[in-house]
């Protein structure tokens, strides 16, 4: 039986596993965007693919924190852009 990876979301602070969330990246060149494969250079932040957690993070500027650099408004609406996304399939 293979180990499942977990990661802590920014938003709501509850560890889940890894293929189940989103992963919000910095990479090495500046840019702050989403990940879908989660295997892209840089810092990274993992959050849930609820808008309840999303709407936590931004009150908060989790993502700020886990990505230590300010995270412009175009990146949270794109993020919001795929959680709507996602929970309309599911």
């Amino acid at each position: 039986m293979r180990k499942v990876p977990l990661r802590q979301c920014v938003g709501c602070q509850e560890q889940k596993p890894k293929r189940s969330m989103l992963r919000i990246v910095f990479t090495p060149q500046g840019e702050i965007m989403i990940d879908p494969t989660g295997k892209k250079a840089g810092r990274g932040s993992y959050i849930c693919n609820d808008r309840n957690c999303f709407d936590l993070a931004k009150k908060r500027k989790a993502l700020d924190r886990g990505l230590k650099t300010q995270v412009a408004d175009e990146v949270y609406e794109a993020l919001l852009r795929q959680i709507d996304t996602y929970e309309i399939q599911n």
